[in-house]
């Protein structure tokens, strides 16, 4: 699986919101199991800002980490040697067993949650320096209702 990354600090801003609608939005993504994950084009500041106050979530500073790996999500999603895990609700302080966790390149993190049989959307993608509490979660499973019938 190719993860190309991209200069960001030489591409203009809009330059990438193109790449998000063209690559993403304008048709689902098919992942290694046959799962099509749904993009929507206000999700780029969600996946692309990150926030100055982790409390209050501000989403205030464009991150050009993010963004130089903005094909990631697509390769992270396609690829399947990805680490599945369930996602977890700090909220309820439990697992989703609707969300999916690809883990690719040993920290690179996309969540995506299924709205129905084989069908998802995107929720978030990241990379992360301690992915422990990510790695220590159960595993994904295969026989979900998501993916079997």
């Amino acid at each position: 699986m190719e993860y190309k990354k991209l200069k960001a600090h030489l591409i203009p801003v809009e330059e990438f919101k193109e790449i998000w609608k063209t690559e993403y939005c304008a048709a689902p993504i098919g992942t290694f199991d046959g799962v099509m994950v749904h993009f929507y084009e206000n999700m780029f500041k969600h996946v692309f800002f990150e926030s100055a106050d982790r409390i209050q979530g501000d989403k205030s500073i464009l991150s050009l980490n993010r963004l130089e790996k903005i094909l990631w999500i697509k390769a992270a999603l396609q690829d399947p040697e990805a680490i599945l895990k369930t996602g977890w609700d700090k909220s309820t302080k439990s697992y989703f067993n609707n969300r999916r966790i690809s883990i690719v390149k040993g920290n690179y993190v996309v969540v995506i949650m299924f709205t129905g049989f084989l069908k998802a959307k995107l929720i978030t993608a990241f990379e992360k320096s301690d992915i422990t509490n990510i790695i220590n979660s159960p595993d994904f499973d295969r026989n979900s209702p998501y993916l079997k019938k």
